[in-house]
């Protein structure tokens, strides 16, 4: 229960209840209550009743006030904290996301005051009113499907507001803690702790129960932590070691998950088979149809009886039936695909102490009293207090809202579930986990939202929008040419015979004609408007997303799949992605010299090897742990870490005796800005060293001695600082990575006393005496020399961004083949993050093309170059792993974060996790963007050639003659086949390797190239006139003469419908290779493919021989048969004849665009004249 606040007017006192009505008073003239009054009234009041004065804050009661007279008696109201909604991932364009960074907003803006609604090259950042613009300018007809896989517009508002209410509760419970803390100063009294808890018997095995550590958390109470004897007795009252951890056997989890839950979360189910079954059935026009089977089916039963009656209307139901549930398994499974690539986003991997040893887990296999070390850029998996930390800072904004970052000490021990570690390093004792964490509860009221548009996606709206307008007009228009035809005795019978004679003709006849027609309009429209185009995007990248799983790369973004595909130019971090990450030291600088054997400890004089022994081993966010059976050693931290406590240990390193020796005051988290990290010690003889280590030149420069081959301290001489940077440069052109090791005496006086003065002491870092320079290996990856080569050869610019010395860089640039040769490779190709940052913006701009290798960078400067690079015209993939690589990962185009070596907070702004770390792993994304752009166009070519080729039938056979050769059943099977079966056949290709043969895909390049063009219209053409020419001359051809007129239309119409549907199946194979010869390449392991054809031809099969009452089809002969394939199969040599027609460069839309501007020119200039 959080802290209230009771006013008693009739007194004229507060008093501040806590936990145990314990409380104090003082009075509500003083500058306090006026301050407190002053701050609550700031926050926002909601409502004010004229009994009880009372603020709510975003729904949230925060105080009461009952001070309005003396009339009112004593008002005890309890703040009424409910949890709200949350999610887990902040959208990239959340202004209260500290670590996002500014970012350019130059394409946005164009985006924004352009006309075109579906004009949207990123949806990255794109704002709300944006992304509702398009879907309001979007031609609909299942606006439940459609939108399915974008993002809810609605939640996301709806989830804003619940965030901003969650925030407001927890500064309401600060708020009432800061007043009580003040009222406990004003009366200089501060209660004494209480005795420790006893055992609570919902605790169990443990004196202390669930909802006591839940309250303690919730409210950050501190007193509460002081009854149950700090940190050190809340541990033991969890049976904690605090150094090292817990047993961690399954007994003991399982007592403690059975004492105080699990750290999950029951989740909301998801959608289930039925509720897609629902949205399929929400298509207008198959409703429409549904009605007009309903009705032809009550006319057709009256008229005919229902022996023969019930097929018009039952066929049409059927079909459309048959296209729901089709569409419904479909999207189900999608889904499923999306709910499994969720899970692997949620489930974070972490290190915890147990049983003396640092061991990763699952987030969700964390338990209370786990010890948890903390490093920056890590998430707070779990509530809890602060064991120990050195300049520990969170950024708390998830949960306030508030980008202020906090400081944790013993003053403000208290860790929030969902926060980030901002600075700094600590240990934290777990205290509440899953559902008893606020975040936790947050997470168990809200289903996260996973929706997300793709800036293909919205094209393809703008794309299906328009064919489906020209289609709603055609068959607005064949609809009023039919009904025109029929109502004025214009359509006769298969026998001759005229359908409706004015006068004559009965009504049930009538309207049932009138239905028939009807129905082929809508059916027309269910054809012409591709609701399935902007779906198969999804469905593409659905399938790509688990195929990168399998490459090791998860993305966290579903645009960033097909962005990937237009990258120019990736940005890659050089430890890890291009090198193994599997460092030794290899070269060594000790005593002024370098030493042959780097773990030859006989040539270091004693007094120069305990003093790099403590420094290696006090200056550390590692650990090394010895074998229990004696073996070999464990090591943890990162790969440089470990590299060198490693060396360490050769030296003879005993790692806990060395650190026993000593007291760690204060410690300088190593800082990629200022490339080194430092350590403040007091020896057993109260002695204080200071330990740095770091990027070797900037430690060098800071050296003023160093310690020679016999322990003398040495004066730093002009000569020896030239024969260490000459040491550095030669190791560096090495490609080795160099680190300086160096102390110093400092005074105990000066050492600051308070916590704290000690936080915002900074280490002295100048009058260093050098140790140690250490050359470290860290060899190239197998294969990424091959992987740069294919990105070049793709025409994607491969740029290294280290922070490792320039000449170290330019060594594994070399090795990479990021540089060809180190023949004029002089600045700007390699150059400095310190040069590059002092450089004007305008001059930025015009290098950074030139730039291959960029060294001694640190975030800023990677965030410049991005920038840089985006103002250019450049679409930039950048890879990071560090906390500060956040803002460059948020304004990269593509932000691919290291899977392994990657903080939580890189990877929360990264778009796609690469999970091994490999830059080939990279390349293989690069190859599945491209893949999901050229499937989609596949998809394109195909349903359009469908699209022109059915319409073009339909129109200029209602028109001629007044019937159309494809009926309303026929048509929503080929609907079947062009949407659902077409989509997953195509839009499931695997990539191949002449993707990265061709250039990057322009993000404003049209979706239909001119080479889609003239595949597609040469078919459509082909298809066209071959069935026009067997609807009007099909019974002289087939020599149906004799057959009887209604049996030779029915059969010439079932011909037309075979033909056309086995061109739709040959055409499929053409789609497949838009521009290559051979369209049967690769087929064989494509079994997608190959099934989806084998299920339709067979399909097809059915209905011509089996199912004639439904779909209005006759069997046909063997000789009618192979007409129909030789039909079909005529497109494959026609489009072999077509691939050889060149097409100009310049898009067909370009030179319409000019065209239609010069007509209107001319017309503005006559009617200027005539004026």
């Amino acid at each position: 229960m959080p802290t209230a606040i009771r006013f008693s007017a009739a007194q004229q006192d507060v008093t501040c209840i806590g936990r145990g009505n314990r409380g104090f008073s003082f009075n509500t003239q003083d500058n306090l209550f006026q301050q407190l009054k002053a701050e609550v009234n700031c926050r926002g009041i909601r409502r004010i009743d004229e009994k009880v004065k009372w603020v709510e804050v975003e729904g949230s009661c925060l105080l009461v006030f009952s001070f309005l007279g003396r009339k009112f008696g004593k008002a005890n109201t309890i703040s009424d904290m409910s949890f709200f909604k949350g999610s887990p991932y902040r959208r990239h364009n959340n202004n209260n996301d500290a670590e996002a960074g500014g970012g350019s907003r130059g394409d946005e803006e164009d985006e924004e005051s352009s006309s075109n609604p579906f004009d949207i090259t990123s949806t990255k950042n794109a704002s709300i009113a944006r992304l509702r613009k398009w879907r309001q300018a979007a031609l609909v007809l299942n606006a439940s499907r459609r939108f399915r896989y974008t993002l809810d517009l609605k939640r996301e508002e709806e989830k804003q507001q619940l965030l901003r209410k969650v925030r407001a509760n927890v500064e309401a419970i600060r708020a009432a803690n800061r007043f009580k803390a003040a009222g406990e100063r004003t009366n200089g009294t501060v209660e004494a702790p209480p005795p420790p808890p006893s055992p609570s018997p919902s605790g169990g095995h443990f004196a202390i129960g669930q909802e006591q550590l839940a309250v303690m958390s919730r409210d950050h109470d501190v007193s509460a932590l002081q009854q149950c004897g700090g940190v050190k007795g809340l541990s033991e009252l969890l049976k904690t070691n605090l150094e090292k951890g817990i047993k961690g056997d399954d007994a003991d989890l399982l007592k403690r998950k059975s004492a105080f839950g699990s750290n999950t979360y029951p989740k909301k189910k998801g959608r289930s088979f039925w509720m897609f079954l629902w949205d399929a059935w929400q298509d207008l026009t198959l409703i429409i149809l549904i009605v007009a089977a309903v009705a032809s089916l009550a006319l057709g039963i009256k008229s005919e009886g229902i022996k023969e009656g019930w097929y018009d209307g039952g066929s049409i139901a059927f079909a459309v039936i048959l296209v729901i549930v089709v569409t419904a398994i479909s999207d189900y499974k999608q889904s499923l695909q999306f709910q499994s690539l969720n899970e692997e986003k949620r489930n974070i991997h972490l290190e915890v102490i147990r049983g003396g040893r640092r061991v990763e887990i699952s987030i969700y296999d964390i338990v209370v009293g786990d010890v948890l070390p903390l490093n920056i850029g890590d998430q707070v998996p779990a509530d809890g207090v602060l064991i120990s930390g050195h300049s520990l800072a969170i950024d708390e904004s998830s949960m306030t809202g508030e980008s202020k970052i906090v400081h944790k000490d013993s003053k403000d021990p208290f860790l929030m579930s969902g926060c980030k570690v901002a600075d700094g390093s600590g240990t934290m004792l777990v205290t509440s986990v899953g559902i008893n964490t606020e975040w936790g509860m947050l997470m168990a009221s809200i289903s996260e939202d996973t929706g997300e548009e793709t800036p293909l996606q919205v094209r393809l709206n703008g794309v299906a929008t328009l064919i489906g307008m020209v289609g709603l007009t055609v068959a607005v228009c064949v609809l009023i040419v039919l009904l025109v035809r029929y109502f004025t005795g214009h359509t006769k019978d298969a026998n001759g015979n005229v359908l409706f004679t004015a006068g004559k003709t009965k009504l049930s006849p009538a309207i049932d004609g009138a239905i028939k027609i009807v129905t082929v309009a809508v059916t027309i429209v269910v054809v012409a408007v591709p609701e399935g185009l902007p779906l198969a995007v999804t469905l593409t990248l659905a399938y790509s997303m688990r195929k990168m799983m399998a490459d090791k790369a998860l993305v966290r973004r579903l645009s960033a799949c097909e962005t990937m595909g237009s990258a120019t130019t990736i940005c890659s971090d050089k430890t890890g992605t291009l090198t193994l990450n599997q460092m030794t030291v290899v070269e060594a600088y000790v005593g002024g010299k370098k030493i042959d054997s780097p773990e030859n400890k006989s040539e270091l004089p004693s007094m120069l090897y305990s003093l790099l022994i403590e420094g290696i081993a006090q200056n550390t966010n590692g650990s090394v742990y010895g074998s229990e059976g004696g073996g070999d050693i464990e090591l943890s931290g990162s790969p440089t870490e470990k590299a060198i406590l490693n060396w360490g240990v050769k030296l003879g390193m005993n790692f806990e005796a060395i650190r026993s020796e000593s007291s760690v005051i204060h410690v300088f988290p190593f800082n990629s800005d200022k490339k080194r990290g430092g350590v403040a010690l007091q020896l057993e003889d109260s002695q204080i060293h200071i330990h740095w280590k770091g990027a070797a030149e900037i430690v060098l420069a800071s050296c003023t001695q160093y310690i020679d081959a016999v322990g003398q301290l040495v004066a730093m001489d002009e000569n020896k600082a030239m024969f260490f940077k000459k040491a550095i440069g030669d190791m560096a052109s090495g490609s080795l990575r160099c680190v300086a090791f160096a102390y110093r005496l400092y005074e105990v006086e000066k050492v600051p006393s308070t916590e704290e003065q000690l936080a915002q002491w900074a280490l002295p870092d100048d009058d260093l005496v050098l140790l140690a320079i250490v050359g470290i290996k860290d060899p190239c990856r197998p294969g990424v020399k091959d992987a740069v080569q294919l990105c070049q050869n793709a025409g994607i610019k491969v740029r290294m961004v280290t922070g490792d010395n320039i000449q170290t860089a330019k060594a594994i640039a070399l090795e990479c083949g990021i540089l060809g040769s180190d023949d004029n490779v002089t600045e700007p190709t390699l150059i400095e993050g310190r040069v590059f940052r002092d450089l004007p913006e305008l001059r930025r701009e015009e290098i950074v093309d030139q730039i291959s290798v960029m060294g001694r960078s640190s975030p800023n400067d990677k965030l410049l170059l991005v920038q840089a690079l985006r103002k250019r015209g450049h679409v930039v993939a950048v890879t990071g792993d560090g906390t500060n690589d956040a803002p460059a990962l948020h304004e990269a185009d593509i932000g691919l974060a290291m899977g392994i070596s990657g903080t939580e907070v890189a990877k929360e702004s990264s778009d796609i996790v690469i999970l091994d770390d490999n830059f080939a792993t990279v390349v293989k994304v690069v190859r599945w963007g491209r893949s999901v752009y050229a499937n989609i166009q596949k998809f394109i070519q195909f349903q359009l050639t469908v699209n022109v080729a059915a319409l073009i039938i339909n129109v200029v056979a209602a028109v001629s003659s007044g019937e159309v050769p494809l009926n309303a059943v026929q048509l929503l099977w080929v609907n079947l086949i062009m949407d659902t079966l077409g989509a997953l056949a195509l839009a499931t290709e695997p990539p191949t390797d002449h993707l990265m043969d061709r250039p990057p895909v322009g993000r404003r390049e049209p979706l239909i190239t001119n080479i889609m063009w003239r595949n597609l219209l040469i078919q459509a053409l082909y298809q066209v006139t071959v069935l026009l020419v067997l609807n009007f001359q099909g019974r002289s051809i087939l020599k149906l003469e004799g057959a009887g007129i209604a049996n030779a239309n029915k059969v010439k119409n079932t011909l037309i419908f075979n033909a056309f549907v086995l061109c739709q199946i040959f055409n499929e194979f053409n789609a497949r290779k838009p521009d290559e010869f051979n369209v049967f390449k690769g087929i064989t392991k494509n079994y997608l493919f190959m099934g989806i054809v084998g299920v339709t031809v067979v399909l097809q099969v059915l209905i011509i021989e089996f199912l004639g009452k439904f779909a209005s089809t006759v069997r046909l002969n063997w000789s009618q048969w192979l007409i129909s394939v030789i039909i079909g199969i005529i497109s494959w040599p026609l489009a072999v004849l077509g691939k050889l027609l060149p097409v100009p460069e310049t898009p067909i839309g370009n030179h319409l665009t000019k065209f239609c501007r010069r007509v209107g020119h001319i017309f503005c200039c006559r009617g200027a004249s005539q004026s």
